[in-house]
């Protein structure tokens, strides 16, 4: 089999960490929190072995990226992200004109503006965990998540600079990760102050069986090289994408869209999402959406706790907008 290759490429002013495999049309893969590249080996290898470039970037602020002002959060909005994907596809697609798009968390978000500000450069988006978020002109959405779910909600905890790394330093970077990647409780995540993840630092995680020690030394060693503020001021940049794409309100999303969510993850029992997903919401919104699959008994880190099913899912999404009819629509 190929093996993953990795390079660094400048784009929009950062030193940009990519891994790719394969030959044929890009499939672009965009990560979430608290990932990088890494989360989507399983995907990159299979997509390659089926005719496909896959391309995987470590987003701004995350891995082996490197160059943005991390201390800075107003950098890391999604018109900063997309305009680092479009610079990227000029190096890794510059003959194609459109590329494929699947992402999760933050990634989805990203995925999502992409196809916002710039559909002429996505053949089709399959996308995870996180919906499109029509903007709500009216509230912002910090303060819509501290009225709702209240101060130690994780978004909300993420907020301060500085303050959340530090306790996360006092935890570890390996029980953080531990932590997170393990959590698939359908209800929302609090951090209290202090004791976080509610218990002793020294108390041992048990791993979900979809992640090893291996991948979990990983990240671990990439989390210890950046660090955590980068990847948490796409959290503190919420309030300062709602006001920068004020444009777009009531914008749809009008490319062919797959999205994907397991029935355990936080984000698919947040307040309003079922409502959204099943009831016409996201159907107006993305005017193309092919289907909304919620997988059963699946958290939120649905692409590597079930790989083989998510990649049958992508691939045959890809064949389907692929074909004749649907490449003339």
């Amino acid at each position: 089999m190929e093996k993953i290759e990795h390079k660094n490429v400048e784009v929009n002013g950062i030193n940009m960490h990519v891994a790719e495999i394969g030959q044929g049309p890009v499939v672009l893969f965009l990560h979430g929190f608290p990932e990088c590249w890494y989360t989507w080996r399983h995907q990159m290898s299979f997509m390659a072995s089926h005719g496909h470039r896959a391309v995987a970037p470590d987003l701004r602020g995350f891995g082996g990226t490197t160059g943005a002002p991390i201390d800075d959060p107003s950098k890391f909005t999604t018109l900063h992200v997309v305009g680092d994907i479009i610079e990227l596809l000029k190096i890794v697609a510059p003959d194609e004109d459109k590329v494929f798009l699947v992402g999760h968390d933050w990634g989805a978000v990203m995925a999502w503006a992409l196809c916002l500000y710039r559909p002429d450069k996505v053949k089709a988006l399959f996308n995870m965990s996180v919906s499109f978020g029509p903007r709500n002109p009216k509230r912002k959405p910090i303060e819509t998540l501290r009225a709702v779910c209240g101060p130690d909600y994780y978004v909300c905890r993420f907020q301060e600079p500085g303050e959340i790394e530090e306790e996360f330093a006092k935890v570890g970077t390996k029980r953080v990760l531990e932590n997170f990647l393990s959590y698939r409780a359908p209800g929302p995540l609090f951090l209290p102050k202090g004791i976080l993840f509610g218990d002793s630092p020294d108390a041992p995680t048990t791993l979900p069986s979809w992640l090893s020690e291996e991948d979990v030394a990983y990240y671990v060693n990439q989390y210890a090289q950046s660090g955590f503020t980068g990847a948490l001021n796409y959290y503190r940049a919420l309030d300062i994408n709602w006001e920068l794409t004020a444009p777009w309100t009531g914008a749809q999303v009008k490319v062919p869209v797959k999205f994907v969510v397991g029935d355990l993850d936080l984000t698919y029992n947040a307040p309003g999402t079922k409502d959204y997903l099943h009831k016409g919401g996201l159907k107006k919104d993305v005017p193309f959406l092919d289907q909304v699959v919620v997988m059963k008994e699946v958290g939120h880190f649905l692409h590597e706790e079930k790989p083989d099913e998510i990649n049958k899912y992508i691939h045959q999404f890809i064949q389907k907008v692929s074909s004749p009819i649907c490449s003339q629509l």
